[in-house]
């Protein structure tokens, strides 16, 4: 089947066709996590969606070398080179080593992406492991003329580089604009300019994390890491860059600077990036008080949740929306995710329970893969091609039923597509507890002798069913529309 994949290019702010450097092959690069706290929903939506684009590129029989950094030094509380180092204030704050703070957190953000069942990089590479390479990029953009060193600090030149280059190419802000909103150099500033970012940093005497560089001992800037990373292991140019909407007016724009003043090319072909999270339709952040973690959000332990979903049934609701559109977090949305993954998973478990007979009559399973794949080659579709998974339950049902029919060569071919497109492609997978049948009917029988017993006060009863399902990791939780239930 011929494939003519599009995808939205942040830099010429249109679809294009997808065409690599080199032919079958990719390179792609997703900004990662800084380790410095627990994982938010916000990283794990912008990985579920480029886990999904890896599985596609892989499925279109691609070979995809996928590079996603980890940021464990360099990170300051401001994204203008200012405040303090976020692994040393939290390191201080838990009384650890901030390699201590580095290792817990990146084995609880592996955890999290393990339980989201997302494919592992290809290469997951480290700041501190790549400190040599960020200084040769430094040097070379200073023998290039695009930065200078201030008592051990070295800053990248924005106004030399933008009579060069066009420096809000991934944004198209106005530059003067962008010079409007910047504070104005202050007399201890040793800044030239106020668009000008930090590429190496003196270290204060009480910075723990420190190295020595040809200007002094000191620490990368944020954004040279990725630079450098992205450089040493896809080459000065390769297909996909990637990243949360948040990075690309600063992070991304100053990484696409950094490689063009080092190697005198824009650094990846296509820019892509997902969309925001919002709560009941506000924007989720720590400050509003909405924001959770994937913890709280598969447990319901947060004031905002009714009660806890299963990491596939997020899974699930994330990949409902397209990565580009905002994805808004409310009871009533996740609560109906839940029900449409149960129900798609209820029918795949009756592929092996239908009968096959000597004619086919359930539709053309071909017409149904062909939209499939036209879903997700523009701009990887994927509640389109959620939509047409539903329309294959339907008929799944109906074959269970026998109120259509299915010879068994076009049965293997349905459940070849169910594979490919559920579990390859969409990554989803079967988490409901146990390998009962009817789970969730067996569950409804429990909930009515519950409801029972309750109405007729035998609080013993009902809450002994509680109590015994949570021992099993099943969670009951009562709610105006009734009695709902999920795996712990």
């Amino acid at each position: 089947m011929e494939h003519n994949l599009v995808l939205y290019n942040t830099l010429t702010r249109k679809k294009e066709k997808f065409v690599p450097i080199h032919p079958n092959l990719v390179g792609m690069y997703v900004c990662g996590p800084t380790v410095y706290s627990d994982v938010h929903l916000g990283n794990c939506r912008t990985f579920v969606s480029f886990d999904l684009i890896f599985r596609y590129l892989v499925h279109l029989g691609y070979k995809v070398r996928y590079v996603r950094n980890i940021t464990d030094a360099g990170h300051l509380e401001g994204d203008n080179d200012e405040g303090d180092d976020k692994f040393a204030k939290k390191a201080k704050l838990e009384k650890l080593e901030p390699m201590e703070i580095v290792q817990k957190y990146t084995l609880g953000f592996h955890d999290v992406l393990r339980m989201f069942n997302t494919i592992p990089p290809s290469i997951e590479p480290t700041a501190t492991g790549h400190i040599s390479e960020q200084i040769e990029m430094v040097q070379e953009i200073m023998k290039n003329g695009f930065a200078y060193e201030v008592n051990g600090t070295v800053y990248f030149d924005v106004d030399k580089y933008v009579k060069e280059y066009n420096y809000t190419i991934l944004t198209n802000r106005n530059l003067e604009d962008m010079l409007n909103n910047t504070r104005e150099l202050g007399g201890q500033d040793e800044k030239k300019g106020r668009l000008d970012f930090a590429l190496w940093i003196k270290a204060k005497p009480e910075h723990i994390m420190r190295w020595p560089s040809p200007w002094g001992v000191g620490f990368p800037g944020w954004h040279i890491e990725c630079s450098a990373m992205s450089r040493k292991y896809l080459g000065d140019q390769f297909d996909i860059h990637g990243g949360g909407m948040d990075l690309a007016a600063t992070h991304h724009t100053n990484e696409i600077a950094q490689s063009e003043a080092c190697n005198h090319t824009t650094p990846a072909k296509y820019w892509m990036h997902t969309n925001m999270l919002t709560v009941n339709g506000a924007r989720m952040s720590k400050s509003a008080g909405n924001g959770f973690l994937p913890g709280e959000l598969f447990t319901g332990n947060h004031p905002l949740l009714n009660r806890g979903y299963s990491p596939m049934a997020v899974r699930f609701f994330m990949l409902q929306a397209h990565y580009r559109s905002t994805l808004d977090f409310s009871n009533e949305a996740l609560d109906a995710a839940d029900k449409g993954y149960k129900r798609l998973m209820s029918a795949i478990a009756l592929l092996d329970k239908i009968a096959v007979s000597g004619k086919s009559n359930f539709g053309n399973l071909e017409e149904i893969k062909a939209r499939s794949y036209a879903a997700m080659d523009d701009d990887f579709n994927s509640p389109v091609l959620i939509a047409e998974l539903f329309e294959v339950v339907r008929i799944i049902n109906s074959l269970y039923d026998g109120k259509l029919t299915i010879t068994a060569a076009d049965l293997e071919a349905l459940k070849g597509y169910v594979s490919d497109f559920v579990f390859d492609i969409l990554g989803l997978k079967d988490d409901q507890v146990g390998d009962v049948d009817n789970m969730d009917d067996l569950m409804q029988i429990l909930i009515g002798i519950r409801n029972e017993a309750k109405k007729n006060k035998d609080f013993v009863t009902s809450d002994s069913i509680r109590e015994k399902l949570t021992e099993i990791g099943i969670q009951l939780k009562d709610s105006k529309e009734g009695t709902l239930w999920n795996k712990i």
